[in-house]
């Protein structure tokens, strides 16, 4: 069964790292690992009064994990949400005689009802903002025509045309929403806005409709409707009709798009539009995780064209995407090729260069924040000339190496460390409380682990002689090192049975004995151990499965 624990439930209490067992592991399983634990932990083993009180803590705990990983109801919720899941609001009211799937049902609907409340709150809001920008004058000027004026030596940049649009969402209920959204643009002086206000219902889990409303100082009132219909699994149609009001009279417009599944990554289109600027559009859309491919052909009044695009996605942290496309028509060609990629936990940058004919020379600049989008296109010169094609392809290149290296790459190691001290200081009482129940875990384990190494020496068994658990850094940092490496010997060798030792892919840090001692970072164990008189060692994952003794680990006598 999948599992979905995010991190503050691993890092709190893992059930099955604590009781050492899979997440598949049987009714059997689980009772002698509660069984081991028990004999380990029992309080009436232990005399002295302070051990008494840290055993039965952790008895208590050993418990708690075995009351809900065996009882199929309970462990059905947390392998799915988490231990937060089995305190969920109106969790107790539930029959604990449904069956497993019954109880996830139940429980998801609980979770639908906490969504409905919050979705009350939810705007989602949206916006654009685009600057135009004449650069023509920096590769395209009349060198005379500045002769005689001061200052006429410096080229001339300025912005000719501006457009602000913003969106917010209001849900109405779990069906309804409105939406409002306004716009303002500017160009060459001449401007104007408009504003619209629809309401979408959820009809049906296969489609729905939207009735739209507008208003704006150049067009003139405006009233639209739109559905949305899946008519198969793989075929979708949506269809859209407005009135556009202005002083030359009523203008009506239809537009109908086709959909439909090719494949599992590739989609067909078929557009139909009547109205201002009629046409038809086909296309195709291959979008795989490595790749993304379009190709569209329409025809129509007045642009009639051709177009293919194809964009390489670069599988790292970054995902950083190269692309490239062609467009040619009646206006002419256009040929564009680009680059984007991610610069912040929120942010990507994207810059393309425009060629055409008789278009010019363009740079267009991208930033996507959330759900903000800052757009700047500049355009650089009405000719095809070499010098604009190589500035506006290595420029954006050089500036964006620069600002990574003096300004990106030095905030987001600030922040990533910011972030860290946040996350310590949060789960600093939860990280104390399992520091010192490991403590205690490993007071407890001292005469069990004397006699399992006397048992384990007696037939050259298996023998931990030392293992760390934590961020193993450089050779450079050995204060460093220590502050975030703990011993885990003891631990360990209290898990040793029959000369084996087999731990599951939970996360270590949930182990009896272990504690996490660098919350956020990456972590691992290493063990030294001894089997059969020879020295092995390994390094192993936080949540790698781990098994020892193993020939793989040995160390040769050479080295």
């Amino acid at each position: 069964m999948a599992s979905a624990l995010d991190d503050d439930d691993i890092g709190s209490d893992d059930y099955y790292s604590l009781l050492n067992v899979r997440r598949e592991a049987t009714q059997d399983e689980l009772k002698a690992a509660y069984r081991r634990l028990c004999m380990l932990y029992h309080p009436d083993k232990h005399r002295d009064p302070e051990l008494k009180r840290q055993a039965e803590q952790l008895f208590n705990l050993v418990h708690e994990a075995y009351e809900v990983l065996s009882d199929p109801q309970a462990r059905a919720i947390y392998d799915i949400y988490g231990k937060r899941g089995l305190d969920v609001d109106g969790w107790e009211v539930v029959e604990r005689k449904r069956t497993p799937a019954e109880i996830r049902e139940e429980y998801e609907r609980l979770q639908r009802e906490r969504e409905e409340r919050r979705l009350q709150q939810r705007t989602n809001p949206k916006g654009t903002i685009s600057v135009g920008i004449d650069a023509t004058d920096l590769f395209d000027r009349y060198e005379e025509d500045y002769e005689d004026m001061v200052g006429g030596g410096v080229p001339h940049v300025e912005i000719n045309k501006m457009h602000i649009s913003q969106s917010i969402e209001a849900p109405l209920t779990t069906k309804d929403t409105a939406i409002l959204s306004g716009s303002l643009s500017t160009h060459n002086g001449n401007g104007g806005g408009t504003i619209n206000l629809a309401l979408r219902r959820v009809t049906s889990a296969k489609g729905w409709g939207e009735i739209e409303l507008g208003a704006g100082d150049t067009h003139g009132p405006l009233f639209g409707m739109k559905i949305f219909r899946n008519l198969t699994p793989r075929f979708f149609v949506t269809a859209q009709c407005g009135l556009q009001f202005s002083s030359r009279g009523v203008r009506p417009g239809v537009t109908t798009v086709l959909a439909r599944h090719l494949d599992k990554n590739t989609m067909g289109y078929l557009q139909w539009r009547w109205g201002i600027q009629s046409s038809m559009n086909t296309s195709i859309v291959r979008d795989t995780k490595s790749s993304h491919f379009t190709f569209a052909v329409q025809l129509g009044i007045p642009h009639t064209f051709m177009m293919m695009s194809y964009q390489y996605k670069f599988q790292d942290e970054d995902q950083t995407k190269i692309k490239g496309s062609v467009k040619s028509g009646f206006f002419g060609t256009v040929l564009e090729y680009g680059a984007e990629r991610k610069i912040s936990r929120h942010s990507v940058l994207g810059a393309t260069v425009s060629v055409g004919v008789p278009q010019g020379v363009s740079l267009k600049i991208k930033l996507n924040r959330a759900s903000q989008t800052y757009f700047f296109p500049i355009h650089l010169t009405d000719q095809l000339l070499p010098s604009a094609v190589f500035y506006a392809t290595v420029g954006p290149l050089v500036f964006y190496l620069a600002i990574q290296q003096l300004i990106i790459r030095p905030y987001l190691r600030a922040q990533k460390e910011q972030d860290l001290e946040k996350q310590r200081e949060s789960s600093a009482s939860d990280i104390a409380r399992k520091k010192q129940e490991a403590e205690s875990a490993v007071l407890l384990m001292q005469e069990s682990v004397r006699r399992i190494i006397e048992a384990e020496e007696s037939r050259m068994g298996l023998i931990i002689l030392n293992a760390w658990y934590g961020k193993f850094v450089t050779d450079n940092s050995r204060r460093h090192e220590r502050a975030k490496v703990i011993d885990v010997t003891v631990p360990l060798q209290c898990l040793v049975k029959d000369s084996k030792l087999i731990l599951t892919e939970a996360t270590k840090s949930g182990l009896p004995g272990f504690y996490d001692p660098c919350v956020g970072e990456e972590k691992s164990l290493k063990v030294l151990y001894q089997f059969r008189g020879v020295m092995h060692q390994v390094l192993s994952g936080d949540t790698e499965p781990l098994r020892i003794p193993k020939q793989s680990h040995r160390i040769d006598a050479d080295t």
